[in-house]
């Protein structure tokens, strides 16, 4: 008996902390934390920071490239390699007052050649500092090209939110669609145990046959099914909820609060596509080629730089050192003939990226219309649904009157029974339908 009572307690109390750790979330919870941890959102914030990085780096482009070169050689026989004959440099006029001075072995030497070797190892070194002075606005147009590149990662991100919430509130409303339908199958079970008690005692007293008890337990077979499925969908679902919303655990519950009375959303107001990212993504695209054939074109032009540098070198066996002032100028003469085409090209991609923002701008109108006529289908299928309850509610309960009375077959009543199933059944999946596209509708108009 003691025994009996500790594993009681130690029961209860696995039970409590079971119950005790599931979380309970609201939609917004889970959006948050969809944002925070999915995958798809971090991957566009990391584009982000690697377009500010490439902004910063074209940026740089406005400063003067400061370059330092060191050079040591040795080489095996000197680099630079001569014969000097010293009776061709001496002038004839010369030679008597030589004779007189120098020895013979010297007047000797002079007259034969002589092997000079310079260069066969030394060490040089420079500095060198170049500032772009003109380069065709590449530097301007690729500082405002890595601008708007890290604008359209901006507007990717937002794009992705929009779809990582898209998606967390599907996973909601279909795990409050499956929590409804579990409600209805609950009270359905419910309704047939009553109706199994009042067959048995009909069979009991001899007034119904012993197949209106099986028909009811048939049908109670049935009902244990449905559950099973939606046990197994349920769990399912709460899965990829925490597994896109980055959740340790999918033992959690969500918080709602099914309203009957749900509104219809006012309609669009005018301009609501400047509101769209996409919309804004499709101009900067068309931005990003115009620049892109701005910088094409400036890839034919001359360039004009100049710089200053400091240059160190011992190839003489002599320590010399030296600055300069120097400019260039740059024209590519070979490059015209295909940079005509390369221009022509991208005034092509320009007139693409322009026709898509018109063509698109029109698709997205036409969406924002759709999205607004199935929220208004949604509403209305909502509210027929709604009446339907209430109606298979009332003949529901007229046929179990009439074979309480005995005037009715129990597979009217079971017939009543399942028709009243599926009405609610409709209407949560109407409910949900109508929340979805309320999703649609928000994200097709910007809100």
């Amino acid at each position: 008996m003691i025994m009996r009572k500790i594993l009681a307690i130690i029961v209860g109390s696995v039970c409590f902390c079971a119950t005790a750790t599931a979380q309970t979330y609201t939609l917004e919870q889970l959006k948050a934390a969809a944002l925070q941890n999915n995958i798809a959102t971090r991957s566009a914030r990391l584009d982000i920071e690697a377009s500010q990085q490439h902004r910063k780096e074209a940026f740089t482009k406005y400063f003067p490239n400061i370059s330092g070169t060191g050079l040591w050689f040795n080489a095996n026989k000197g680099m630079a390699k001569t014969t000097i004959n010293p009776s061709e440099i001496i002038p004839s006029s010369l030679l008597p007052a030589l004779a007189q001075s120098l020895p013979a072995e010297a007047l000797m030497a002079l007259a034969n050649p002589i092997d000079v070797s310079m260069m066969k190892n030394g060490t040089i070194g420079s500095l060198m500092a170049v500032q772009p002075v003109f380069a065709g606005g590449r530097i301007i147009y690729g500082n405002k090209l890595a601008k708007v590149g890290e604008e359209a990662n901006r507007l990717q991100l937002q794009l992705s939110e929009n779809e990582v919430e898209k998606t967390t509130e599907q996973y909601y409303w279909q795990i409050i669609s499956l929590q409804e339908k579990m409600k209805t199958v609950e009270a359905v079970t419910a309704l047939l145990n009553d109706i199994a008690k009042d067959a048995d005692v009909a069979v009991r007293a001899g007034v119904a046959m012993r197949n209106d008890l099986l028909q009811v337990q048939l049908r109670q077979n049935d009902i244990e099914s449905q559950k099973l499925k939606l046990n197994n969908a349920l769990s399912i679902v709460r899965l990829l909820l925490a597994q896109y919303c980055g959740l340790n655990s999918a033992e959690f519950d969500i918080s709602h609060q099914t309203d009957d009375a749900q509104p219809l959303p006012a309609s669009r107001k005018e301009g609501a596509l400047s509101a769209l990212p996409e919309f804004h993504l499709l101009q900067k695209q068309v931005e990003a080629a115009n620049l892109q054939k701005k910088m094409t074109i400036g890839e034919s032009l001359p360039s004009v730089s100049v710089g200053a540098g400091y240059n160190y070198h011992n190839l003489l066996e002599r320590d010399h050192s030296f600055g300069m002032l120097f400019a260039t100028v740059s024209v590519p003469i070979s490059d015209w003939w295909g940079g005509s085409h390369a221009i022509k090209r991208r005034k092509i991609e320009q007139q693409k990226a322009e026709e898509q923002l018109a063509d698109n701008s029109k698709l997205l109108e036409i969406r924002m219309q759709k999205a607004r006529n199935d929220v208004e289908e949604a509403y209305q299928q909502l509210a027929i649904a709604q009446r339907s309850i209430e109606q298979a509610e009332e003949n529901l309960r007229l046929n179990r009157n009439f074979y309480q009375a005995g005037t009715s077959k129990m597979s009217d009543l079971l017939e009543a029974q399942m028709l009243y199933q599926q009405t609610c059944d409709k209407r949560t999946d109407a409910y949900a339908d109508y929340q979805n596209r309320l999703l649609e509708y928000r994200h097709a108009t910007g809100q």
